[in-house]
């Protein structure tokens, strides 16, 4: 059979992390490609416990239709924590509770753009947002990363010839590929050029409660007076990716729109999950749970960056991430990402090749992105010095 795909549908391929994670679950493969969440950050007893008590107490409530908005104790915590900690909701603002912050991408990219219009993001940027964003048509447009954020000079630019431009997707902590983080006075600046050009910007936030290295910095959301910043958060990478709980901070027209969309795809987010999340928050010590996560990635990717500098120190550049799951590496000019990529996975080696992020998909890239979360402290050790069997093929 024969099918005749819609033009949205026609644009979206596999996505790239999605398929050579399928070589991440062969046996014995080492996967610097995942984007996991270490295993044994995850409370497993507290879930157990928490989920336990709900379908005892509530399991009609906890088993049954829910509201599109979401679950109400929940979005009240967050309003009140978010409110407190980050500064991130203004008055004018409202919160809808998603199926983790993926959603938030595809269903703004769904209220502001049409076929067409253009999405600014950051070169290189995650894969899922840009894929979501090309599934509606969206015309992509990158500004390259500096090590303190995206290059403001390309930024206005783009802001300032295109009156096609519906928002600016960014990162800020800990950005994935790349690790980096957006420096305080850039994310000043950023918000100045969204508000002189009157252009949303999408700050996508889900590592920010992972920083274990430097100095907390504010949201870009937090300088928010006009209205113009929407917040993306999410529990994925705090408690659990797979109870897909997420959340969107953002005006409330925009708000009240995102909730009639939704209802178009999935009615309501989980339930379960929303009040497993809710009562992790008020019924366990939150900010104990934090600062457990930020030491185990601390001494993950202490472990990783000094085994990788043991092997590739002077050959091939890496990022410092203060936080988040990731750094990027970028092979000599002489290299081939794609073949050294192959190469490593030849030896059962798995990173994730860097043209999969870039928002122009015909680009050249040099880079590839690796994970530090996922594998162990054995794979890490072994997948480094495997790494550097796979450059010896390769003239440094």
């Amino acid at each position: 059979m024969d099918f005749l795909f819609s033009d949205n549908a026609a644009g979206v391929k596999p996505s790239a992390i999605r398929e050579i994670l399928k070589h991440s679950s062969e046996p014995g493969m080492i996967p610097f490609s995942a984007g996991n969440p270490a295993g044994e950050a995850f409370p497993v007893a507290d879930i157990a416990r928490i989920t336990n008590e709900i379908l005892k107490k509530e399991p009609v409530a906890a088993l049954q239709y829910s509201v599109t908005e979401g679950f109400m104790p929940l979005r009240e915590k967050l309003a009140d924590y978010m409110g407190k900690k980050h500064g991130v909701v203004k008055d004018f603002d409202k919160i809808i509770i998603t199926a983790g912050a993926q959603q938030v991408m595809n269903l703004t990219a769904k209220a502001l753009c049409n076929r067409g219009d253009t999405i600014v993001c950051e070169n290189p940027s995650f894969v899922g947002s840009l894929n979501a964003f090309r599934s509606m048509g969206a015309v992509l447009k990158g500004v390259d990363m500096l090590p303190d954020g995206p290059d403001l000079d390309q930024l206005e630019e783009i802001f300032k010839t295109d009156k096609k431009v519906r928002f600016f997707y960014t990162i800020p902590n800990f950005q994935n590929p790349t690790g980096l983080t957006m420096s305080l006075e850039k994310r000043k600046a950023v918000y100045a050029l969204a508000v002189k050009y009157n252009i949303p910007i999408l700050e996508d936030n889900p590592y920010g409660d992972t920083r274990f290295k430097g100095e907390e910095l504010p949201c870009i959301k937090s300088f928010d007076e006009c209205g113009l910043v929407v917040y993306a958060g999410t529990f994925s990478k705090v408690l659990s990716p797979g109870m897909r709980v997420g959340f969107m901070i953002g005006h409330s027209t925009l708000v009240d729109k995102v909730v009639a969309l939704k209802q178009t795809q999935d009615v309501h987010t989980n339930i379960l999950s929303q009040k497993i999340a809710y009562d992790f928050m008020t019924k366990c010590d939150y900010e104990a749970h934090l600062k457990m996560l930020k030491d185990i990635y601390r001494r993950k990717a202490a472990l990783c960056m000094s085994e990788f500098d043991k092997y590739f120190e002077g050959k091939i550049e890496r990022t410092s991430p203060e936080g988040g799951l990731f750094a990027w590496c970028t092979l000599p000019e002489s290299v081939d990402m794609l073949s050294f990529v192959n190469e490593a996975l030849k030896l059962k080696v798995a990173v994730v090749p860097g043209t999969a992020f870039l928002p122009d998909e015909s680009a050249k890239c040099s880079c590839f992105r690796i994970n530090y979360s996922t594998p162990s402290d054995e794979q890490i050790i072994e997948g480094m010095k495997k790494l550097a069997q796979a450059g010896e093929k390769f003239k440094w």
